[in-house]
């Protein structure tokens, strides 16, 4: 399937060869155990070990992370309980882990813990790739391009290279982009990694995440520590991913193309500043974004005046619903400094693109901003 265009892998991604009278994707297997006669040699004992449901999604995320290479990809319960088996599996007391400073919210909870055994950590910015001052001694390097919510990309290959001569592992958040808009692994990563919450499954009703890892000897660290902890996925979530997955080229490439022309009608109002998007021409992020992605995601960031516009136009919002996560086929906006931690104004807004229609989506836009920005 290497040769194979985007929508094609995304539809064929991970099914089983045709069975006479069985369905394409085979249904969720609910089981916590099987039959298990003699040694436990075959690929199914124990429900917190494996399942023939995970088994399907596995490999569909593998084909798309690195089309026609040989890749191991692990399932998890969510998003953070990706990043955590990367990070826990990985660093040991007295080693140095380099995080970005201006990554996902949650990351500092994970700092903390790492912390708690015994672990350094270092942090930097992801813009102007800072993480390179602070990489001496690190086991372990953290990125996240495009970040959350600032959307600034690094230079992956610059960071990796570095790395690597050092004998520093890398793994990259690739939440935002989707192996649709960039592959870590083709950039020289150890482990990509991935809340499929957002836009992998892209309908706001599953939490899922993944680690794919081309070392098998990583790959193995990672999958124990899902099973030492029982970090897993129910069927039902897995099997909803996997159906999920084949409209996911169809979902970024109208998500794309909105996300630009918002921004680009965003960055022609006054009263808006700050506007963020890696594919904008003008978006400091673009130079890097360009070499390194091919999609460049559903989200758009832009500051208005105050808090207080900022609310007024999400109330506005007749078909954008005020919520935190991003990547859905529905937009979602919301004022992000509400939850705070992160280093923006109380004006900032992060907009996540959806599937409606460009136009309809657009004037929603526009005439919330009018309310919103009205002078009384």
């Amino acid at each position: 399937m290497s040769t194979m265009g985007d929508g094609t892998r995304a539809v064929r991604a991970g099914l089983p060869e045709p069975e006479q009278f069985e369905p394409t994707l085979p249904g969720p297997v609910f089981a916590a155990h099987f039959h298990l006669t003699g040694e436990p040699t075959g690929p199914y004992t124990y429900g917190r070990d494996t399942n023939p449901t995970w088994t399907h999604l596995e490999r569909a995320i593998g084909e798309l992370e690195a089309p026609g290479e040989q890749v191991e990809t692990t399932v998890f319960a969510s998003g953070m309980a990706a990043i955590s088996a990367v990070l826990l599996s990985q660093a040991r007391t007295g080693d140095v882990v380099v995080l970005p400073d201006d990554g996902y919210q949650a990351l500092p909870l994970v700092r903390e813990q790492l912390e708690a055994y015994g672990v350094e950590v270092r942090t930097a910015p992801t813009g102007g790739d800072a993480q390179l001052a602070v990489l001496e001694g690190a086991r372990l390097l953290w990125i996240e391009t495009p970040s959350n919510p600032g959307l600034d990309v690094c230079d992956v290959r610059r960071l990796v290279g570095a790395a690597h001569a050092a004998g520093t592992l890398v793994a990259v958040d690739n939440t935002l982009a989707t192996p649709l808009g960039q592959r870590p692994l083709e950039l020289g990563a150890d482990f990509s990694v991935a809340s499929d919450t957002k836009g992998m499954t892209g309908h706001g009703d599953i939490l899922l995440g993944h680690v794919t890892c081309r070392d098998p000897e990583l790959a193995a660290g990672v999958r124990r520590w899902r099973k030492v902890v029982g970090a897993i996925p129910g069927p039902m979530e897995a099997w909803l991913a996997h159906r999920s997955l084949a409209t996911l080229e169809l979902r970024l490439d109208r998500q794309c193309a909105t996300a630009l022309a918002l921004a680009e009608a965003l960055g022609r109002r006054e009263e808006v500043t700050g506007v963020r998007y890696p594919g904008l021409p003008t978006d400091p992020s673009y130079p890097n974004a360009v070499r390194q992605m091919r999609r460049f995601g559903s989200v758009v960031s832009f500051v208005l005046p105050d808090r207080e516009r900022a609310e007024r136009f999400l109330t506005e919002l007749r078909l954008v619903d005020d919520a935190t996560s991003f990547g859905g086929v529905r937009s979602t906006a919301e004022r992000r400094a509400r939850w705070g931690g992160d280093a923006v104004p109380e004006g900032f807004i992060r907009f996540s693109v959806g599937a409606e229609s460009p136009d309809d989506l657009m004037a929603d836009v526009e005439r919330a901003l009018d309310a919103a920005l009205r002078t009384s």
